[in-house]
């Protein structure tokens, strides 16, 4: 638990728990690392890039699309003594405006394995260590696409996304007995730079500037009727509550926060 942090009540604590988050140096994956440390776990970070301040106890600096990337995880992970609770962050998309003809096999292929695949090799890598533990918790964050697919930057995201709840709706299915909780947090809009930075490719897509790259990006969901893109830390305020004893019934779920982007069930 950080300095000057509030104690968290003991159906919220995670004293004593180690987590494990990957992509958890900037964005949303940093606001998880502090929200878990805050709650008392003691939390292992991987990524591409180092942070330059983390409350995390220790960083693993790699890039989890990596063949040998599952392996060296898991053998930093039993070497830290074990894992309680893993969460996957590592999302994105990279692919250039103007709809499904504009992507190529080479732009399929890295969307999958970086939103879909890497969170199903390291997943088969760690789950192990949960079950030696009798217990554990895993959290895939999703997104609203894989409900709501935007079409033109973001397709193979928003495909691989999909997949991944499914993906996570069958594995809680099979590790429920257990008692390995497997959910889906899947936001909306967040403050982030990658959401600057799709602004700036639907902006550059459309000849348009910025401004309304992004203005283009919110009315492309319907509207967002709190009107604003989510700070990360709200995100991760979700994440710590589903991996905390309070939600010990929420599994299998995908829970979504969205700021009432999506109108329907």
């Amino acid at each position: 638990m950080t300095e000057n942090t509030p104690a968290y009540p003991p159906h919220l604590s995670l004293a004593g728990r180690h987590a494990i988050v990957i992509g958890g140096t900037r964005g949303l994956g940093a606001a998880t690392v502090q929200r878990l440390a805050d709650a008392g776990a003691r939390v292992t970070v991987v990524g591409r890039s180092r942070p330059e301040q983390s409350s995390a106890e220790r960083i693993l600096q790699l890039d989890v699309t990596e063949p040998d990337a599952p392996t060296r995880i898991a053998e930093a992970v039993r070497e830290a003594g074990g894992l309680d609770i893993l969460v996957h962050v590592t999302g994105g998309s990279n692919t250039p405006g103007g709809g499904h003809a504009s992507m190529t096999d080479a732009h399929w292929n890295d969307e999958l394995t970086l939103n879909l695949l890497a969170a199903v090799r390291i997943d088969r890598a760690l789950i192990p260590l949960l079950q030696e533990r009798g217990a554990g918790a895993i959290v895939h964050v999703g997104s609203i696409q894989g409900r709501m697919p935007l079409y033109d930057g973001t397709l193979g995201y928003a495909a691989a996304k999909a997949a991944l709840r499914t993906y996570s709706k069958g594995l809680a299915n099979e590790l429920a007995p257990q008692r390995i909780r497997v959910n889906t947090v899947s936001p909306g809009g967040i403050q982030s730079p990658g959401a600057v930075a799709l602004a700036a490719r639907l902006a550059e897509a459309h000849g348009i500037d910025e401004e309304a790259g992004m203005k283009l990006m919110m009315d492309s969901l319907g509207g967002i009727p709190d009107g604003r893109f989510a700070p990360p830390e709200e995100i991760a305020e979700v994440i710590g509550f589903v991996v905390s004893d309070a939600a010990a019934s929420v599994l299998g779920q995908d829970i979504t926060v969205d700021g009432g982007t999506i109108k329907t069930a």
